[in-house]
């Protein structure tokens, strides 16, 4: 038979795995990612690492300057020197700003869920490009994420160049492997 200091045991014990099993999913769901901004000496190399990534809301991501060029992190949208929008309609944009220095870096947490196409400014044209998609559905392998179109649907947004439209990896491809690497 069970007496109270054991009921009182167990319930307690009962209640410390609900509340550690929410500290430790919270936890779980806040690790920062890391994202590396890549380059040689002259520029000619430029890259973000992963290219492609697979993230939850409210997830922090972070950018870290670990090449020997100034690198930028600016997400496509129009409030950024009128760039087509390629992130969700009720996102944020950001821009990190000139990272001058190898050590530099940037973080911001993706909330909403859908596509995130983000550039570097002086090495847009380079194909300095990368992809994030945030959902909740985190291996559920579905094709409701779909690409952005290459073309701006507003007339006065910026074109993106060809090298950096080459560069996106497909929506799939995020979702099937979590990370694709540079």
């Amino acid at each position: 038979m069970i007496n109270r200091r054991q009921m009182l045991m167990a319930g307690s014990l009962w209640l410390s795995g609900l509340v550690l099993g929410r500290i430790g999913w919270t936890l779980e769901n806040r690790d920062t990612v890391e994202i590396l901004m890549k380059s040689d000496p002259t520029g000619a190399w430029v890259v973000f690492d992963p290219i492609g990534l697979l993230v939850r809301p409210g997830q922090r991501i972070r950018w870290t300057n670990t090449g020997d060029n100034v690198h930028t992190t600016t997400a496509y949208h129009p409030s950024n020197d009128r760039h087509p929008l390629r992130i969700p309609a009720a996102a944020a944009p950001w821009d990190s700003g000139y990272l001058l220095n190898s050590g530099d870096s940037y973080e911001v947490d993706l909330t909403v869920e859908g596509i995130y196409d983000y550039y570097c400014k002086p090495h847009e044209a380079a194909g300095m490009v990368g992809r994030i998609i945030v959902t909740e559905d985190i291996g559920v392998h579905t094709n409701t994420f779909e690409p952005y179109p290459d073309e701006p649907e507003n007339p006065g947004w910026k074109k993106i160049s060809q090298a950096a439209l080459r560069q996106f990896p497909s929506p799939k491809a995020i979702l099937e492997s979590g990370r694709i690497e540079s």
